[in-house]
């Protein structure tokens, strides 16, 4: 097993390591010597990184999808993580366990797979479950659906990325459904296991990921229903206004013509898909941008290009540098209304400012801890912040 990781590399400590090159361009400096600009990455993550010194000697030795070993330095520029190499070589393929270097979901892609045909056993709707079976038991199509990652970069990139994704709308989607009554359940989540299935040949991984010819040709949305039309042809009973349907979940799931659907989501299910995805696919670039920025200096991440905004990094604005953990006040007896209320603390607390708590349901989204009535100021007026502001309170308290 290699060491060390990406995820492991601090700032300033000299390492030796493997990475594998997602990408390789050589540039000049102001002196006009070449020098190389590299992104590297292994199964936790990629990095940035420059080459400097020597770069004539090694530059014509290694390409992109490569492995390298390097010697070199973690530093912070301009606020950002970034890898300087002192030296590199090419590795060979008997040199490296493949495992290493490419970024994967912490789950094991057969369990994941095992969950996800209890969730098809368990449709109620037998057309969908046929459909969804059919597909399945294609064994190439489901093998590729195991270790395809669903997306490139923004979210969910890594190998078994699509499946992860699926399951995890899987329960989102009976979450939400058990809420809105109205909701076909088994079509809902015959959307979400096939929304993104073209992936699986929109994608190449290999070794990093990139887009296949058909994939940058056609896209995931054509690729995906032209791999369910081979499955709706092997069933001839198949009801045609439900095949629409689940094609239209299929084409309409970006949600918006602008993003890519050639159609936009025209009933429940398919709009809850479009939300779904969006959150999901959503919440995991959030996390994966603040895992890689959490050696930068600040409160904030730098700017993410797929989120459009920086992202603050709330447990260091609230602890500071050295994330603790906040005690919880004691708990009163569980009250069937109150299951989910979190009790203010009753000290007051300088830093950090009060944080917003969750009341309960039904409360307004804005809701905020109140002072005890012993730390109310009379008929809770603020604290005088001006001269007049004084003079105007001690004119009010002589009328009380």
């Amino acid at each position: 097993m290699k060491v060390p990781y990406i995820d492991g590399l601090v700032p300033n400590e000299v390492v030796t390591a493997q990475f594998l090159v997602l990408s390789k361009e050589t540039r000049q400096k102001k002196t006009g010597e070449p020098y190389l600009s590299l992104h590297l990455a292994d199964r936790t993550g990629e990095m940035e990184a420059k080459m400097w010194d020597n770069v004539a000697e090694v530059m014509d030795t290694f390409d992109r999808d490569d492995f390298v070993k390097v010697k070199g330095l973690m530093q912070l520029y301009q606020n950002r993580s970034q890898f300087t190499v002192h030296r590199l070589r090419r590795l060979e393929n008997h040199e490296v366990d493949l495992a290493d270097y490419f970024p994967c979901s912490e789950r094991d892609p057969e369990e994941m797979f095992a969950e996800l045909k209890g969730i098809i056993g368990g449709l109620r709707n037998p057309h969908l479950r046929g459909l969804l079976e059919a597909v399945f038991s294609d064994s190439q199509l489901a093998a590729l659906y195991k270790i395809a990652p669903a997306a490139k970069s923004i979210h969910h990139a890594c190998r078994s990325g699509l499946i992860e994704h699926v399951l995890s709308l899987c329960t989102l989607a009976r979450l939400t459904a058990s809420h809105y009554p109205e909701i076909d359940l088994d079509l809902l989540l015959t959307g979400v296991i096939l929304h993104d299935i073209g992936k699986v040949e929109e994608l190449t991984y290999a070794r990093s990921f990139n887009y296949s010819a058909n994939g940058q040709l056609l896209g995931h949305i054509i690729l995906g229903l032209r791999l369910i039309g081979q499955k709706f042809d092997q069933l001839p009973d198949f009801p045609p206004k439900l095949r629409s349907l689940v094609e239209h979940m299929i084409v309409s799931h970006h949600g918006e013509l602008e993003f890519g659907s050639p159609k936009l989501p025209a009933f429940a299910e398919a709009l809850m898909l479009h939300h779904l995805d969006n959150l999901d696919s959503k919440m995991n670039a959030i996390r994966s941008a603040l895992k890689r920025d959490r050696h930068a200096d600040g409160e904030f991440t730098g700017y993410i290009a797929s989120l459009e905004r920086s992202l603050l990094k709330k447990d260091r604005y609230l602890h500071g540098d050295q994330p603790t953990a906040v005690p919880r006040p004691a708990m009163e007896p569980k009250k069937p209304v109150e299951a989910n209320q979190v009790k203010p603390n009753q000290e007051a607390q300088p830093v950090p400012p009060p944080s917003r708590t969750p009341g309960p349901p039904g409360a307004a989204p804005d809701h905020f801890p109140r002072p005890a009535p012993s730390e109310r100021r009379p008929e809770h007026r603020p604290a005088p912040s001006t001269l007049f502001g004084e003079k105007l309170q001690a004119v009010l308290e002589q009328k009380k």
